[in-house]
């Protein structure tokens, strides 16, 4: 159990302590959302550490049962909820502005060109409007059954606007101001 509950907080750090490890220790934080982040993981692994060697001093003991040793870890694991629960809201604060500020130097249109010229995507592209040619052709789009006909219109609208939806929202998206 000390395993594992080690093992989830060095699993919740590692990405975080990956990124500032690769950037190296005389490089300072881009934005005041890396730094907020990069403190807390400091603090956080810390704390992590301080549980760890506490749990083991428990598994260890021997004086105690299985059920008594799980029992002691459970209370000191639920000790250390607040803290868990405060890293992972500074994490879930600051990540949308440390992607916003990731994602504003790629060229979406670009990336989607490249992909689109691509002749791999450009047969799959063509065999799927054949498909789905080949099932026009043999649908209920050519019933002239006006119930099945008025439910596929229905369909076909639905996911028209499903898609006007996510185009509105992403330029949405892109036309919010910056927050830091």
């Amino acid at each position: 159990m000390i395993r594992i509950l080690s093992l989830a907080a060095a699993l919740a750090v590692l990405p975080l302590s990956a990124a500032l490890a690769a950037e190296g220790p005389d490089v300072q934080a881009d934005s005041p959302a890396e730094a907020a982040i990069e403190a807390a993981a400091e603090a956080f692994e810390a704390r992590m550490e301080t549980f760890g060697d506490r749990a083991e001093v428990i598994a260890e003991d021997e004086s105690l049962t299985e059920g008594q040793r799980e029992a002691r870890i459970a209370a000191l694991w639920s000790e250390y909820q607040p803290e868990i629960a405060a890293f992972t809201a500074t994490v879930s604060q600051h990540a949308g502005a440390i992607a916003q500020a990731a994602l504003a130097d790629i060229d979406v249109d670009a990336l989607v060109q490249d992909a689109l010229s691509d002749p791999e995507v450009q047969a799959e592209v063509e065999r799927g409007m054949a498909g789905g040619m080949g099932i026009v052709r043999n649908s209920a789009w050519t019933n002239p059954d006006a119930e099945q006909l008025r439910t596929y219109g229905l369909i076909a609208q639905y996911a028209l606007d499903q898609a006007a939806d996510a185009v509105e929202d992403a330029d949405a998206a892109a036309e919010a101001p910056e927050t830091h």
